[in-house]
């Protein structure tokens, strides 16, 4: 266990590194200004941690060597969402992010430079850090609305981190609940503290609905947040839609949606009133990071990876919309703005040039990172609605959205819940519609892959959808929805500090299949 006190709870306050901001950003604390130890007394403590963590939500912190592709939250959307087949990145560049769209960073988790250790080591941070908080849950000094605030964003953390782990470490929940997930800490590490075995894929996510459940509570009984990057409970009952979603279960799905769109107050928004995607502000913007120009990470950022006219590696490797997914929208579907046929960066046999995110600054590369629409919160009542039978609730809710996109899209006809074996093997069905609309309002935003996984679909890549050549995955098992190709190794240094797993029998395969 000595080797994940040494990555993880070293920075206990490790996430409390950055240095104090103005009163309009978030308020954190250097390292050395409190210890471990304090931060579970007083919410006061407790808050300047949380904001250290919310801080680290966005910048770049991975180890040396892979720091520009390892920017918080957002660099595992655009992994996930490169590991799938609608968005394109049509060259290798620099190199950053290709090796996650090849599938070929598997073999790789003997390094600390590589995607294994970096998520592992990100997320399993981020719970210790909330650990740290949660052990003063029932004795923490403040007001009642200030604890329960804080212990709520814990809370919530942590189910969010879980999650993540869940999702990136084993296959996907229903169908594999009995298999090997990963351990589950729920008290502050120390250097004695013994490392645990992997628990199942069900133990996790009992502690995952756990966690967030009593993070509902929290919140609901709290003080208001003062700063977008915190966790509210609109936030958190995002969070409980999206695990109920993967988990299918539909009714949960569809309350706890509903419950985030009434208690965010986020209105749906037309696509001109949130242009570039890198504003807080908006009035759809449940949750995100609020970035000034003395936070931009700059080539370590999502928008240098997007943005095509900053000139740094979107202009290398320029990430680009599938021609199949683009041709499901309606010449008068608003979001083909998010796109640009005729970008000089498109070749006649690539796909479509993005410019849904764009900087806000272009002399810092700034703009703020948007973590969660209320525009998702239709789309997951939608689909948990058509899951459950009730077509006219789907509709509703699919319409909300759409009648800001596509006025011309025939909602009414659509029924059933059929989807095909694969993403290319089309239905016309109300869920594929649904999901259509997933893909195309959410693409850069939640990481497609996940999706894959849950729905069980396989899917294709091909050169007439704007794929390179070098890209296609030919000989890989991307059509078997149950493969092991998506799910990642753990790395070699928990092996290494936690006498709890063997590497011989808890790894997982290498292999594909």
């Amino acid at each position: 266990m000595n080797k994940i006190f040494n990555y993880i709870v070293a920075g206990v306050v490790g996430c409390a590194m950055f240095a104090g901001c103005s009163d309009d950003a978030l308020e954190t604390a250097p390292t050395d200004s409190m210890s471990s130890s304090g931060i579970s007394d007083n919410a006061g403590t407790a808050i300047v941690a949380l904001n250290g963590m919310y801080r680290s939500m966005y910048n770049s912190w991975s180890p040396q060597g892979n720091t520009h592709q390892s920017f918080g939250i957002n660099s595992y959307v655009l992994m996930a969402d490169l590991m799938g087949e609608d968005m394109i990145q049509a060259a290798m560049g620099s190199g950053w992010f290709w090796y996650d769209c090849l599938y070929q960073v598997k073999d790789r988790y003997a390094s600390t430079a590589w995607r294994p250790y970096d998520m592992w080591n990100c997320f399993y941070t981020w719970i210790n850090g909330a650990n740290e908080i949660l052990a003063g849950d029932g004795s923490m000094q403040g007001t009642t609305e200030l604890v329960n605030n804080v212990l709520g964003q814990a809370y919530a953390i942590r189910a969010f981190s879980y999650f993540m782990l869940a999702q990136n470490f084993a296959r996907t929940y229903k169908g594999h609940e009995s298999e090997p997930c990963c351990p589950i800490y729920t008290e502050p590490s120390n250097p004695d503290t013994k490392g645990k075995p992997r628990a199942t894929v069900q133990e996790v996510y009992d502690q995952i609905l756990s966690d967030i459940n009593r993070s509902i509570e929290l919140l609901g009984q709290g003080s208001r947040r003062t700063h977008i990057s915190h966790i509210d409970q609109s936030v958190a009952y995002g969070w409980l839609a999206r695990i109920a979603l993967t988990m299918e279960e539909w009714n949960t799905a569809f309350d706890a949606a509903v419950a985030a769109i009434e208690t965010s107050g986020c209105q749906i928004q037309p696509v001109d009133a949130f242009a570039g995607l890198n504003d807080v502000s908006a009035e759809n913007v449940m949750w995100g990071a609020s970035i000034r120009s003395d936070q931009s990470t700059m080539y370590a950022s999502f928008f240098s990876h997007m943005d095509y006219d900053l000139g740094a590696y979107a202009a290398t490797a320029p990430k680009q919309i599938s021609k199949d997914l683009y041709a499901l929208m309606s010449a008068s579907d608003s979001r083909r703005s998010w796109w640009n046929m005729e970008h000089p960066a498109n070749t006649d046999d690539s796909g479509y040039t993005q410019e849904k995110f764009k900087s806000s600054n272009t002399q810092t590369w700034e703009g703020d990172y948007i973590w969660m629409r209320v525009e998702e919160m239709h789309l997951i009542a939608a689909e948990a609605a058509c899951r459950l039978g009730n077509e006219d609730a789907a509709h509703t809710y699919l319409r909300n959205l759409m009648g800001k996109r596509d006025l011309t899209y025939p909602i009414d006809s659509l029924t059933g819940t059929e989807l095909g074996a694969t993403t290319s093997d089309r239905t016309g069905s109300l869920l594929e519609a649904i999901i259509d609309q997933r893909r195309i309002e959410l693409w850069g935003e939640y990481g497609r892959v996940w999706d894959i996984r849950r729905l069980k679909q396989g899917f294709v890549r091909t050169t007439d959808m704007g794929w390179p050549t070098d890209a296609l995955l030919t000989g890989r098992p991307t059509t078997n929805p149950e493969n092991y190709m998506w799910v990642m190794t753990i790395p070699q240094t928990e092996f290494d500090g936690n006498a709890s797993l063997n590497p011989a029998t808890d790894q997982n395969p290498l292999s594909d299949e």
